[in-house]
């Protein structure tokens, strides 16, 4: 059993972590779970899977890693794996000939049943270790940054987007700049026109 520890003060250090308290709180929680699902039962992405697609067959990968949030390459090998025991089942996506769609065996699907209330189990072990009062902000924060996760690859693609734009229009300034420049320079004076001389031819 994986018990509470000892409440301790906000400080300089790892105490005073987000990232390093937010680690913390990831282990005790597998923990949790892994003492709830047994040696043989579903990892936890193992049920993230499952639990996307049995609310939408014919998921692609890229359909799973926006609703999982698990990183493409993981998710690649993960699903590889699942479809070897047969949790799931490949066939080509009907939206897109190049993709491989997923949806739920009949393996998968048993899997899953039996899964939910011992996940159901876990979450109410790791929500009964905060005080009643603080569990919903609790959720609401976590649901806050799991959108920001969510939203990170589409900001950087608008970021880098902006980026090249900016860089686009910078270019731009500096030719017409340039331009300009060249405009303001004083033309160069013209020389005056060579006169031919004109022989004179005497009468003889």
């Amino acid at each position: 059993m994986v018990k509470s520890g000892n409440k301790s003060k906000r400080g300089p250090g790892l105490s005073g972590s987000p990232s390093h308290l937010m680690h913390r709180a990831l282990q005790l929680a597998l923990d949790i779970y892994s003492e709830e699902t047994g040696p043989d039962g579903l990892t936890q992405r193992q049920f993230a899977v499952l639990e996307a697609v049995s609310h939408r067959s014919g998921l692609t990968q890229t359909d799973l890693v926006r609703a999982t949030g698990i990183d493409r390459s993981t998710l690649a090998d993960l699903v590889a794996r699942m479809t070897t025991k047969g949790l799931l089942d490949r066939e080509k996506s009907t939206l897109d000939a190049r993709a491989k769609a997923v949806r739920l065996s009949p393996v998968g699907e048993a899997a899953l049943e039996a899964a939910r209330p011992q996940v159901e189990a876990a979450d109410k072990r790791i929500m009964g270790l905060l005080p009643k009062g603080k569990r919903d902000g609790f959720l609401e924060l976590l649901a806050e940054l799991a959108g920001e996760a969510d939203a990170a690859p589409l900001k950087a693609k608008a970021e880098a987007k902006a980026a090249k734009k900016a860089a686009r229009e910078g270019r731009k300034a500096e030719k017409l700049a340039r331009k300009a420049e060249k405009g303001d320079k004083p033309a160069k004076a013209e020389k005056p026109a060579k006169v031919k001389k004109l022989k004179v031819v005497e009468a003889a």
